[in-house]
C-alpha cells in the first residue's frame, strides 16, 4: 500500500482542512485552486467518501474528514520537524536534558560552550526542575538530579559530590565568629529537612529548631541570602563564581554530605548518539567515570 499513497492529493486535502478553503490552500502549496480542487476530488473517489462539503464562501469539512484531518496533520508535523533537522548537509540530533537550577546555572551554564563546539549537530533542550523529574512522561534523554543514586526506573552515573556549607552576604559574616553565632540569624531551608542538623552534628551543637524560610531550589534560597535574607546551606561548589566575586561568603571550614550529583536516564532505552556524546562529554567535565553501561 505504501508505494501507492496518494501523497499530493493527502497534502492537498490537509491544506485545505486547515484553511477550509482551496484557494488558501493553493497558495500555501504553490499550485492552482483547480489543481487543488482537483487532487482533493481524486482522493475522496479513491476513499468513496466526501471530506468536504462545497459552499458558495468556503468549505465545511465533513465527519470523515475530521477523522483524516489529526492523522496527516501529525505525520506531515513529524516529517516537517526530521527534515528541518537536517542543516547544513548534517543531521541535528535534538537532546532533552532536565536539570536542578543550581547545578544548572552554577556548573552546566558556563561549560556549554565547550559542549556546543565539540558537538555542534546536537541541538540541546535544558529544562530546570526542583528534583522532581519524571523522564518518560517529560519526554526527556537524561536528568541531572541530586541525591543517593537511586531512582525507580533509572541508571545512574555518578558525576561528584556537593557537600554543604554556610553561605551568606559578607554583612551577615561578619557577624559570624563561631558556629554558635548562627542562633542569632535566620536559617534558610530547603526541601531536604534535615540539612541543618546534619550540619549542627557536624559543628558539634546541640540540635535547634529552625524555623526560616523554605525554598525548592538551592539557586533561589542562595539568591536570598546574598540579598541578606539569611543564612543558606548549600553545596558551595555551584556558587564558585559568587564566592570569588565576594557577592557571597563561607564563614566556616565545615561541610556535611547530603548527596551528590548524578546523570541519570531510563533503564532500557537505547542511547542515541547524542546522548553518548553529551553523558561521556558530561562525566569527563565532572571528572567522574566514564558510563560502561547505557542499557
Amino acid at each position: 500500500m505504501r508505494p501507492y499513497l496518494p501523497l499530493n492529493a493527502l497534502r492537498a486535502f490537509e491544506a485545505s482542512a486547515r484553511h477550509l478553503s482551496f484557494t488558501r490552500a493553493a497558495d500555501e502549496l504553490n499550485v492552482t485552486q483547480a489543481a487543488v480542487s482537483q487532487q482533493v476530488r481524486s482522493l475522496e473517489e479513491r476513499l468513496g467518501a466526501t471530506l468536504f462539503k462545497r459552499l458558495p464562501r468556503g468549505l465545511a469539512i465533513t465527519e470523515e474528514g475530521l477523522a483524516l484531518r489529526p492523522v496527516l496533520s501529525d505525520a506531515f508535523d513529524r516529517i516537517e520537524a526530521v527534515l528541518r533537522q537536517f542543516e547544513g548537509g548534517h543531521f541535528h540530533e535534538v537532546l532533552g536534558v532536565g536539570a536542578v537550577g543550581t547545578f544548572a546555572v552554577g556548573w552546566l551554564m558556563p561549560r556549554l560552550k565547550s559542549f556546543r563546539e565539540a558537538h555542534p549537530f546536537v541541538e540541546l533542550r535544558i529544562m530546570t526542575n526542583n528534583n522532581l523529574v519524571d523522564l518518560a512522561a517529560e519526554g526527556l534523554d537524561f536528568a541531572i538530579r541530586f541525591g543517593d543514586g537511586t531512582w525507580p526506573g533509572s541508571r545512574a552515573a555518578k558525576l561528584f559530590d556537593a557537600p554543604l556549607a554556610v553561605l551568606c552576604a559578607p554583612e551577615i559574616a561578619q557577624r559570624l565568629a563561631t558556629p554558635a553565632d548562627l542562633a542569632n540569624e535566620t536559617l534558610l531551608r530547603s526541601y531536604r529537612a534535615d540539612d541543618w542538623a546534619h550540619w549542627f552534628d557536624a559543628a558539634q551543637l546541640a540540635p535547634r529548631p529552625v524555623r526560616g524560610p523554605v525554598f525548592d531550589s538551592s539557586r533561589l534560597m542562595v539568591e536570598a541570602a546574598m540579598q541578606g535574607a539569611g543564612v543558606a546551606l548549600a553545596p558551595a561548589a555551584m556558587f564558585e563564581h559568587d564566592l570569588a566575586a565576594a557577592r557571597l561568603v563561607r564563614p566556616f571550614d565545615i561541610d556535611v554530605h547530603a548527596g551528590s550529583y548524578w546523570l541519570t536516564w531510563q533503564k532500557g532505552k537505547a542511547a542515541t548518539p547524542a546522548m553518548r556524546a553529551f553523558g561521556q562529554w558530561l562525566v569527563k567535565e565532572a571528572g567522574a567515570h566514564a558510563i560502561d553501561a547505557w542499557h
